[in-house]
């Protein structure tokens, strides 16, 4: 007990974020903090368990057999560490029902693990969700069938509506882990013009990629298009071609197991922008005024992740 007592949650997150991103560089981009505070805080950490938790390779840093039951048991504190830091005062309206909209990305690799902390947090509040394409959502939005959208908000045209980004992903390339590319001091466009290209298409993707792409004398050399991410993960991880994707849905493993890179390019890749979407006319209802209290305390508060003003 006494080894532990100097144990923080900063170490926790450091480690946890090193685990899935499988590397400290990476994991320190992630942060925005540098490479020795991330050093600092695992060797720290394995000295106050007395245990290694990670083996460090030439490739990365992966988990030991001990690390893996430390990343549960992390994971496990951050999640009450949130659900304590959010826990609704004695007069916080807790009650009513609340539609709200989202999309395929944004149910599946954001919106999730808020809608499992909400039920827990407001058991007496009911959030109806549906999963929707963009345009279906502005116009719900706006014929006010939906009181909210969580959305990506860089997608949304209508200029009737208020958004408010809540998570910037930045987009990096994607790379399987002995491509040439990653010995290269830099990575452009143009090197990922050469190479085979698979090309995510949902939540518009594809239409996304066709901008920033626009703005060069390069275009991907597409191999295939699929709106699955996971097929991306496995082509990628199979060295069946590269991709140019978020954060937000990175994962170092494919399902076979099978190890991603990631590559920050030298161009400018727009970040993918997740948020609040809401039409401004009707009256906010308490329930939906709740839930944005929730998002933007969590991420627009003071020390948490920043995200841009309203529009």
């Amino acid at each position: 007990m006494t080894r532990l007592t100097s144990l923080t949650l900063r170490q926790l997150t450091y480690f946890v974020v090193t685990a899935e991103m499988g590397q400290v560089a990476k994991a320190a981009a992630q942060l925005s903090i540098s490479q020795p505070a991330i050093t600092t805080a695992i060797r720290d950490l394995e000295t106050l368990l007395g245990a290694t938790v990670f083996n460090r390779t030439p490739a990365g840093m992966d988990l030991t057999a001990y690390g893996k039951r430390v990343l549960g048991a992390a994971n496990s504190i951050l999640s009450g560490v949130d659900d304590l830091m959010n826990l609704p005062g004695e007069n916080s309206p807790a009650e009513g029902e609340v539609s709200l909209a989202t999309t395929y990305t944004v149910l599946g690799y954001f919106l999730t693990p808020h809608l499992q902390r909400l039920g827990r947090l407001y058991p007496k509040l009911t959030i109806r969700v549906h999963e929707l394409p963009r345009e279906e959502i502005e116009s719900g939005l706006l014929d006010e069938r939906y009181e909210m959208a969580i959305v990506l908000t860089s997608n949304i045209v209508s200029v009737d509506l208020k958004l408010q980004t809540l998570v910037a992903s930045p987009r990096r390339l994607w790379l399987h882990a002995q491509h040439p590319l990653l010995k290269q001091s830099s990575v452009t466009l143009a090197d990922v013009a050469a190479e085979p290209y698979v090309m995510l298409t949902v939540d518009e993707a594809a239409e996304t990629a066709a901008r920033y792409w626009s703005r060069t004398p390069y275009q991907p050399r597409v191999a295939l298009r699929t709106s699955s991410v996971e097929a991306v993960r496995s082509m990628v991880a199979n060295g069946n071609g590269v991709a140019i994707l978020s954060d937000m849905v990175y994962r170092p493993w494919s399902l076979e197991g099978k190890r991603i890179e990631t590559v920050v390019l030298t161009d400018q890749i727009p970040s993918m922008e997740v948020g609040l979407a809401w039409n401004p006319a009707p009256a906010s209802t308490p329930a939906a005024e709740l839930l944005r209290s929730y998002f933007r305390q969590l991420y627009l508060a003071p020390g948490a992740a920043s995200g841009t003003v309203l529009r």
